[in-house]
Parts: C-alpha cells; sequence; structure tokens
C-alpha cells in the first residue's frame, strides 16, 4: 500500500519521509500533562477544595460544574490563561468522589454539550459520561525495581509469550457481572501464569462509553474504565501481575476517537483536536475521528496520555493500535477522497513525526518499556531505529503470517500440496523484530474460532489447531494467543458472554490447554526459539 506515483516520485517521497525529524520533544512539564490539566484535589490558603484545568483555547467561556455546585454553570466560572490557551479554576469546598463537567460557550457565544475532562483519571459508569475527581491512595512504589524488572522481562532476547484478554468476557460474575479488577487479579493471573505465559496483553481499557466497541472507541484517554473498579483497583491489579513476574501490556489507540457530544469532538466549538479537513479528520471504517497530529498541543495530549499508563500504573508496554491507518492519507478511501501531501504521496508526514516523537520518548523517559504496532502493510523499517528512517517501535504484529498460516491450515487437503503461501513468510521473518499474533480480531464478526475455521470432523478440528498452536510456537516471533484458544472454542469470541469454560469437562479441550502449558514451557526453557538480535539497549552486552 505504498504511493502510485512513478518510481523517482516514489523514490522523493520516501526519502522525504525518511528524514522527517522527531521535532517539538516533549519538555518535563509537557510530558507530565497529566499534573497540570484535569481535576486535582488541593488546598489553598488552608481551604480545601479542587482546581480545574482545561485546554479550551477558542472557547468564550468556561465554567466548571458538577455535584459541589448543582451543575450550575454560573457559580465556578473559569479565567483563561491567553499564553497557553487553557483554563483554570478552584473551587473551595470540592472533594474527590465528585462528578463534574465542562460548560463551555464557544467562539461564536453558542453554548456547547458539556463536555467531559479529556485529563480526567476516572468516569462515572456508562451511560454516565461526567468524569469524577480522582484522588489516589495508592501506597508509594518501588520505581527501580519497577523499571529492572520491566527490563529484564521485556528483553529483546529473552521469551515473550502474550496472552491476549478481553477483561469484560474471559468470566463473569453472578448474573453475568462483570469481574472486578481485585477479582481478575485473583482468577485471571493465577491463570495466565500457570499457562506459562510472560506477559497479559489487555484490550484497551481506557474510559469508553460503547461496549461492542472493546474499548477501541475511547473517551477517556488517562481513565481506567469504571467497568472493573476505580484507578487504585487497576493499578493493584498491575502490581499483583508483577509480583507473578507478568508482564502487561495494554492496547492504546491514538488513531481515532468517537464523535460522541460529551467527548473532544468540537471541544470548544472548533476542530480543536481533530483535523478539520474531512479527508485527513475523519476514519471512514469506523465513523469515528482523526487527531490532527500536526498541532503540537494534540501530540503533547497523545504522548502524556501513553506516559501516564506506563508512569502511574507501571504498565509494561503499549500495543499501539490502527497503526497502518495513521500512516496512509488513502487508507480506506476511494480516490477523490483523500489529498496527497505535499510532497505528491500518500504517507500522513505528521503522523509519522508523531510515532517517531511517541517512540522517541517513550524509549527516553521509561526504560524497559516496549512499544508495539499493530501495522499490517509494507511500511518500511516499522522497528527499525529512528536514526535510519525507521518508525522506532520495538515490534510490529506479522499479520502475514496470521493471514497465510490460516489460509493453508483452513484449506481441503487437496490444496496443501502449494506450500508457496505458507512458506512465504520466512523470507521475511527477520526483517522486522515481530509478534506472531492469534488474535481477537480472528474469532469474531462470523469468521468463526480458531477450531471452527479448520474443515473436517471434530477430530480433524482439533488435530489442526494442534498444529497451529505448535506452529506458532517454533517459528520465529515472539508469540500471542487470544483467550479462549487454548479451550479449543467452538464458537466464536462474543464480548457479552464469558468464555466457555465447561468444555474443560472434555479431555480433548482440556489437551489444547495442556498442549498450550506445555508449549509455554518448552519455549521459555529452550532459547533458541526467542533468541533475535541483541536488545540495543542493553549496553553492557550482558
Amino acid at each position: 500500500m505504498l504511493n502510485s506515483c512513478s518510481n523517482a516520485a516514489n523514490t522523493a517521497v520516501k526519502e522525504s519521509i525518511r528524514s522527517i525529524s522527531v521535532q517539538h520533544t516533549a519538555s518535563p512539564a509537557n510530558a507530565r500533562l497529566w499534573d497540570r490539566y484535569g481535576s486535582h484535589v488541593d488546598s489553598i490558603d488552608g481551604v480545601s477544595g479542587v482546581r480545574f484545568a482545561v485546554w479550551a483555547p477558542n472557547a468564550r467561556a468556561v465554567s466548571a460544574v458538577g455535584d459541589f455546585n448543582e451543575w450550575d454553570d454560573r457559580r465556578d466560572p473559569m479565567r483563561l490563561r491567553p499564553e497557553r490557551g487553557a483554563w483554570e479554576c478552584f473551587v473551595p469546598g470540592a472533594r474527590a468522589g465528585q462528578r463534574y463537567k465542562y460548560a463551555i460557550v464557544g467562539p461564536s457565544g453558542e453554548p456547547l454539550p458539556l463536555k467531559a475532562d479529556p485529563f480526567a483519571r476516572y468516569a462515572e459508569l456508562r451511560p454516565g459520561t461526567a468524569s469524577i475527581v480522582w484522588e489516589s491512595q495508592a501506597p508509594p512504589r518501588d520505581d527501580a525495581a519497577l523499571q529492572h524488572d520491566r527490563m529484564r522481562r521485556n528483553r529483546y532476547d529473552a521469551p515473550m509469550s502474550i496472552y491476549e484478554v478481553h477483561l469484560g468476557s474471559w468470566r463473569r460474575g453472578d448474573g453475568g457481572r462483570f469481574l472486578t479488577y481485585h477479582e481478575l487479579g485473583e482468577q485471571l493471573l493465577p491463570y495466565v501464569r500457570d499457562l506459562g505465559f510472560t506477559h497479559l496483553e489487555i484490550l484497551p481499557i481506557t474510559e469508553h462509553p460503547y461496549d461492542p466497541s472493546w474499548g477501541y472507541q475511547p473517551t477517556g484517554m488517562f481513565a481506567p474504565t469504571s467497568r472493573f473498579g476505580t484507578p487504585d483497583d487497576f493499578r493493584a491489579f498491575v502490581d499483583r501481575a508483577h509480583e507473578l513476574d507478568l508482564g502487561v501490556i495494554l492496547d492504546w489507540v491514538p488513531g481515532h476517537f468517537p464523535a460522541d457530544s460529551h467527548g473532544l469532538a468540537l471541544f470548544d466549538g472548533t476542530h480543536l483536536y481533530e483535523h478539520p479537513d474531512p479527508r485527513r479528520g475523519t476514519a471512514p471504517d469506523w465513523k469515528t475521528l482523526v487527531y490532527d497530529y500536526g498541532r503540537p498541543e494534540v501530540a503533547d495530549f497523545l504522548i502524556a496520555s501513553a506516559l501516564f499508563w506506563l508512569d502511574e500504573f507501571g504498565i509494561d508496554a503499549l500495543r499501539v493500535d490502527a497503526v497502518a491507518s495513521m500512516l496512509y492519507l488513502d487508507y480506506s478511501r476511494k480516490d477523490g477522497e483523500w489529498e496527497p501531501n505535499v510532497h505528491g504521496g500518500n504517507e500522513h508526514v505528521e503522523a509519522v513525526a508523531f510515532l517517531r516523537r511517541l517512540n522517541e520518548t517513550i524509549h527516553a523517559r521509561v526504560p524497559g518499556a516496549l512499544t508495539i504496532a499493530e501495522e499490517s502493510t509494507l511500511w518500511p523499517k516499522v522497528t527499525g531505529a529512528i536514526a535510519d528512517g525507521g518508525l522506532g517501535f520495538d515490534y510490529k504484529w506479522n499479520l502475514g503470517w496470521m493471514h497465510d498460516t490460516l489460509e493453508y491450515l483452513t484449506s481441503e487437503l487437496s490444496t496443501k500440496q502449494d506450500l508457496d503461501g505458507f512458506d512465504f513468510g520466512l523470507s521475511y521473518a527477520f526483517n522486522e523484530r515481530y509478534v506472531l499474533p492469534l488474535s481477537h480480531d480472528e474469532v469474531v464478526h462470523g469468521k468463526g474460532s480458531l477450531l471452527a475455521k479448520m474443515p473436517g470432523d471434530r477430530h480433524r478440528q482439533l488435530a489442526e489447531l494442534r498444529l497451529l498452536i505448535e506452529l506458532m510456537f517454533t517459528y520465529p516471533g515472539k508469540k500471542l494467543l487470544f483467550m479462549g484458544a487454548e479451550l479449543a472454542q467452538p464458537r466464536e469470541w462474543n464480548q457479552d458472554r464469558a468464555l466457555d469454560w465447561h468444555l474443560l469437562d472434555d479431555e480433548e479441550h482440556a489437551g489444547i490447554q495442556q498442549l498450550v502449558r506445555d508449549c509455554n514451557a518448552l519455549y521459555r526453557s529452550l532459547p533458541a526459539p526467542y533468541l533475535q538480535q541483541p536488545d540495543p539497549r542493553d549496553t553492557n552486552g550482558s
């Protein structure tokens, strides 16, 4: 999916993309924007309350409204700091746990829908959309120990076997309720550890209004969803994972956001967070809005969100969703629905610069933290060094391996004599640092479960699923398996119900689970399957 212009022009475009510098590197203040913006319990001259700050440079007026003032926009007006485009106020008597929003008057004097706080660290349970003042009670953490363990777990030459999970449908409680972060810590984490996985990857838990989006349409880039508990509960969940020596990977979505009226869309009455040109500011596949990556304040916002999860919760890695949709101006667009860049190509120059800056900032500020790209095209050097023209990610999902392998295994025996598609992946297996994903995307929307994809009777289906799992563990690259595959679940994944745990009463299904456990044990015990190039961050070579 590269530019269709002439080879000479395409070469010039690629050279221009290669030369894009990482600009506007985050200063310490910009990196921790969540300390400056949002709501914070504070005390001024001995009077306790909450200070609020929000970026809305084009607004005519802004007020904080909430439980503390009966949602009356006349009582707590905010003052403008024009040099930053920020509105601020201190509300005496306001306290943690109270709901709030911002009442914004647009540049033409029009009142806007009440807006949730972009920097809120907690939000009320959907269908409510208000932000909640949050004050953490979590005990101090040993950051030096966290960094040491993170660097050890995340070395390039260490085993990485990932269990991908949707917290809302792994298991359910009484009456079909969600398990809490605490219950998931007691049940999910020991289970993942027992199966021998090294890392747990969580589908997005950034706050989102719509359950069937699985978290991929977030409205709260700094707030763990309240579906499972409080931010402190989520932090305890991550801490518990680390106690079991499990790394935690969080799916993170900087590619788009929903147009819900309480969210970022037209936040101050203008296209503040989204690109104003609909050819760049909308995502056709998801009917969502796309960030304006060339606007420094928006890039700061996103990078601060990434650092927030790594710093505040001790997340070990971010899997960056839908990178391909960010890289190309014509992604899922027809002719006439996109405009070439200044070089005449289809590369999104500003998004490329943003991704490079994101990776450079994370690696500079959070030693040992990883970034993993979901990227499905032929873009070169996704995991290459920025200095060499790469994007700077640590890993890339190998979606080509996944598609070719599944296509081969799900074909009839008569067509399996042709190995061309099946073994093609070996020709590029070492061009990037790869994760082999048998992910959630392959078991939804009518695609069927991994077991159901396989042809033949149930005996043959189980045999081919065993072969698929064994292939993944012996093929070059890190490993990822979505929940339910280890149960050989016949039905495809449904976010509204738990996995079919009763299947383990059947010895054939229990045997698949044991196979996953055995493969993980073998993979972790033999260096050959996981050794790749040395970790460039390890200057000692040890």
